[in-house]
């Protein structure tokens, strides 16, 4: 097995690049070595803005000798198919969310890798930063009791009002469930565990949107997906969530994530963000006497480990490369995350609930004393 630091390269120099390449190039234990993408000049100028060593075409991660990962960053619609490719190039695959836009070709990347003896890594890592992962040891060590239920909801008026290209937002395999959903999913999987069965309503407020940002401004582009998507879920080992996702509310709303247990209810960071407040509400102490105020006790659990960004799970797969163990975002957590949301998909469409056919086994978590920033290979 090799030592030391991991090579890495990222295929795509799209918006989501800049992030990925801002925490990247300051970790120690990952080299950033080649930027590529179908429009080159746009590599080469990510390369030079980050201090990459190669920007160009996509030839020039696929083959070079150094990279052992390959971030892809592509639109979701090529994700499958850059990953195999990458497979394809001996290389292990980090890829951003979701891992495909179905679940026959997604599996099949899954069958690839695991022949060719390579790893698979599914964004979103946001849920590896200290808020989730500080709230599940929460969880896990009882400070709510068992875990009943949760509630869920991101909405607002959608990302034309700042994206200069959203119409692949409403595509297949886009829309706030597909686009916003991994991150909610993701963290309630962390959670409560394996999903069992969903059931949802979806409406579209319209059958096109305009451009509203760039120089496409004013352009329209046809909605193919619903853009307000109303979810119940059951989970394998009997909690419940309710989630909203919309990109048509004029009350910007999201990242709100309720856990409630026998001992109390959680309310947990953005799962689209790395870290943030936690708090703890408990069950009324007396008898409460309307038109007496409400009082009860809230607790702040203290955040552990080291806030960062995008790259944590690529620096998490790469240590556990080095460490022979394995990372915790997998390709298989990642496909049980797309089948759960092309599962509300079909339940919105046939307005009655569906049984998720795939599972994941035990989800692992970071130590609290993980540090993003220390040279450990």
């Amino acid at each position: 097995m090799a030592a030391g630091t991991v090579g890495v390269g990222i295929i795509g120099a799209g918006n989501i690049s800049d992030q990925y390449l801002t925490h990247l190039t300051k970790f120690p234990d990952v080299r950033l070595l080649a930027i590529g993408d179908l429009f080159e000049d746009r590599a080469q100028a990510q390369a030079d803005a980050y201090g990459v060593p190669t920007g160009g075409g996509i030839p020039s991660v696929l083959e070079h000798p150094d990279i052992e990962i390959v971030v892809n960053l592509t639109i979701p619609a090529a994700h499958v198919e850059v990953s195999e490719a990458i497979i394809a190039a001996g290389k292990h695959v980090w890829s951003e969310k979701p891992i495909g836009v179905d679940r026959e070709s997604s599996l099949g990347l899954l069958e690839k890798a695991d022949a060719a003896g390579l790893r698979v890594g599914i964004a979103p890592d946001t849920v590896l930063g200290p808020g989730v992962q500080t709230a599940k040891r929460a969880i896990a060590r009882g400070d709510i009791g068992r875990p009943l239920f949760a509630h869920t909801s991101f909405q607002w008026q959608g990302p034309e009002l700042f994206h200069p290209s959203p119409a692949f937002l409403y595509a297949r395999g886009g829309g706030p469930l597909l686009d916003m959903g991994p991150y909610y999913v993701s963290a309630l999987i962390h959670f409560f565990g394996p999903v069992a069965a969903v059931a949802a309503l979806g409406l579209k407020a319209s059958e096109s949107r305009l451009v509203q940002a760039g120089p496409q401004t004013g352009d329209d582009f046809p909605v193919e997906v619903p853009s307000t998507v109303s979810v119940l879920m059951e989970f394998e080992e009997g909690g419940q969530a309710q989630s909203l996702y919309s990109f048509d509310s004029p009350l910007f709303r999201h990242g709100v994530v309720e856990i409630t247990g026998t001992e109390g209810t959680m309310v947990i960071p953005d799962p689209n963000t790395f870290g943030g407040a936690i708090r703890i509400t408990r069950p009324l102490a007396e008898v409460f006497v309307p038109p007496a105020p409400v009082i009860q006790q809230v607790d702040d659990v203290p955040q552990e480990g080291v806030l960062v960004g995008r790259g944590l799970g690529v620096l998490d797969m790469a240590r556990s490369i080095r460490e022979n163990r394995p990372h915790v975002a997998t390709g298989r957590f990642g496909y049980h995350v797309l089948d759960t949301l092309l599962s509300i998909e079909e339940s919105a469409e046939a307005r009655q609930f569906v049984r998720v056919a795939s599972t994941v086994d035990e989800v692992g978590s970071l130590p609290a004393d993980f540090d993003p920033f220390a040279a450990t290979l």
